[in-house]
């Protein structure tokens, strides 16, 4: 038996560490949005980022473009067209078809705003996603 709490974790369970925590946290205040709002998703969705340990390059770009997303959903869209370019450079070096499904999300949080900077955010989204080179990529 162990001395200490956590040393008989087993090591499938270590990879749920506080990113993975902050980033189950962030899908909850994202599904409660239409209820409580989006800021608690965004400050989640920071958490995550700043958590998230090296390595996990395609769950990042997807907590970026979820914090682009927030941003836009709750009122911030110069903000979240910011977040978004970045959340675009990386999505454009990761073949994921989940990213791109997440691109959807983004595109959808940003249709209520029409300035410079979001169609800016429109027009790459649309590269990004036309730049996969296969639809069934994992």
């Amino acid at each position: 038996m162990a001395d200490r709490l956590g040393d008989d974790i087993p090591q499938w369970a270590s990879y749920f560490d506080a990113a993975e925590h902050a980033g189950a946290r962030v899908v909850s205040a994202r599904d409660l949005a239409g209820t409580v709002g989006s800021q608690a998703a965004s400050t989640h969705f920071t958490d995550a980022l700043e958590l998230r340990k090296p390595g996990f390059d395609r769950v990042r770009v997807m907590d970026r473009i979820g914090l682009a997303a927030a941003l836009f959903s709750g009122g911030a869209p110069e903000q979240a067209a910011a977040e978004a370019q970045q959340a675009l450079d990386d999505a454009a070096r990761i073949d994921s078809t989940l990213v791109e499904s997440r691109l959807n999300t983004l595109l959808d949080a940003a249709r209520l705003y029409r300035t410079a900077a979001v169609d800016v955010v429109r027009a790459r989204a649309a590269d990004v996603a036309a730049a996969r080179p296969t639809p069934l990529a994992a």
